[in-house]
């Protein structure tokens, strides 16, 4: 492993705010609110997935709470906070304040650079692996962000593409060896209860679907 390729791992600095991020290269929103405060939530697909993140949340200094979102699913949501808006302000568009129902309002910020402890919070909200490599889910809502995504990923030496219009969900996938060994360099290990989210494991149905064919 190239030493330059650790140095970008969750585990090569402290936690911090700017972490979070990571939620927002999937289907994590981040609301302002004028310009004093914003606040940072994420729906996901298992419960174990909420409780990580909340733990995440707090090693960074900001609370969260679990509950569960208007369509069912477990959420982990911030309060509005001061110190959470200069990420609002980096990651929505120019005079949107929020997600629409059709629209995230998100946008990758200008010279982005993605980390190991960004990474870590992607596969954490929204990793899993995939029958030929790993999925990293995107924002549906989101389309104009999925190919500077990949983009972000490559100087991390984990080079991936876009799945298929036919993929269950849309998703950055990194197949080959030497990537995803890259990949869990860079993550870390998983924390207890995600070991069947993390690379390397059985590929699981997607839950979306395993509703959809119940």
């Amino acid at each position: 492993m190239d030493r330059t390729i650790s140095l970008f791992s969750a585990e090569a600095s402290g936690p911090g705010l700017g972490d979070l991020a990571g939620l927002l290269c999937c289907h994590g929103q981040i609301t302002g609110f004028g310009r004093t405060a914003a606040r940072l939530s994420v729906v996901v697909e298992e419960p174990w997935r909420a409780h990580v993140l909340a733990r995440e949340f707090r090693c960074r200094g900001a609370d969260a709470q679990v509950s569960k979102a208007d369509c069912g699913r477990p959420q982990v949501r911030t309060s509005f906070r001061v110190d959470l808006l200069p990420l609002a302000l980096r990651w929505l568009r120019e005079g949107c304040a929020g997600p629409a129902e059709d629209d995230s309002g998100k946008a990758v910020p200008a010279g982005f650079r993605l980390s190991g402890a960004m990474l870590r919070m992607w596969a954490l909200a929204g990793g899993r692996p995939g029958t030929q490599g790993y999925l990293l889910g995107v924002d549906p809502l989101a389309p104009g962000m999925h190919e500077r995504l990949v983009e972000a990923l490559t100087p991390l030496g984990v080079a991936a593409k876009l799945t298929g219009p036919k993929a269950e969900v849309p998703a950055v996938k990194v197949t080959g060896k030497r990537r995803l060994e890259a990949l869990l360099e860079l993550i870390g290990e998983p924390p207890p209860g995600a070991e069947a989210a993390w690379p390397g494991a059985e590929p699981q149905p997607h839950p979306e679907a395993a509703t959809s064919t119940a």
